[in-house]
């Protein structure tokens, strides 16, 4: 790491609640709603790292996206200013590509379980089930079922893989 970034670090883990408040608002362009000190502190350190060594790779976003795709509450979506705009314009697009495995929007999909049907819309950007929106087929399995699935496999859109 730079020995700017290391000094820069280093002063302001020493900064009061209220500048490392004013420094967030400069840093992330808008109001903290947290008064944690710690909270304040690594959310500066990282932005001052990020702005320093250009922030995550879009292979870590595409992960991070992946992995919120489970995620039974929707869409997550970063605060303005989680990003720069220099690391906005090197990364392009972060959507990841949509599964080929996927019917189009609009399609529904059907699964008998224990004697019920589980019927779920294909969304653009996610799947409804029973009147509300996930990110993951797998997180409508493990609603339905309790258990851990695969949502692919779940659903028959894909077939166990033996190896």
């Amino acid at each position: 790491m730079d020995l700017a970034v290391v000094r820069a670090l280093q002063k302001l883990r020493r900064l009061p609640v209220a500048l490392l408040q004013n420094r967030y608002r400069q840093l992330m362009g808008e109001e903290s709603k947290s008064a944690h000190k710690d909270y304040l502190f690594r959310r500066i350190a990282w932005q001052i790292q990020a702005q320093a060594e250009g922030g995550l790779s879009a292979r870590a976003l595409g992960r991070i996206a992946e992995i919120s795709d489970a995620s039974p509450i929707g869409p997550l979506r970063p605060r303005k200013g989680f990003l720069s705009r220099s690391s906005d314009a090197k990364l392009g697009s972060v959507s990841a590509p949509r599964d080929g495995r996927l019917p189009q929007p609009g399609a529904l999909l059907r699964r008998r379980y224990q004697g019920s049907e589980v019927v779920v819309q294909v969304l653009e950007e996610g799947f409804e089930y029973q009147s509300r929106r996930y990110r993951s087929l797998s997180a409508i399995a493990r609603e339905v079922t309790g258990t851990r699935w695969n949502g692919l496999l779940f659903f028959g859109l894909t077939e166990r893989r033996h190896g």
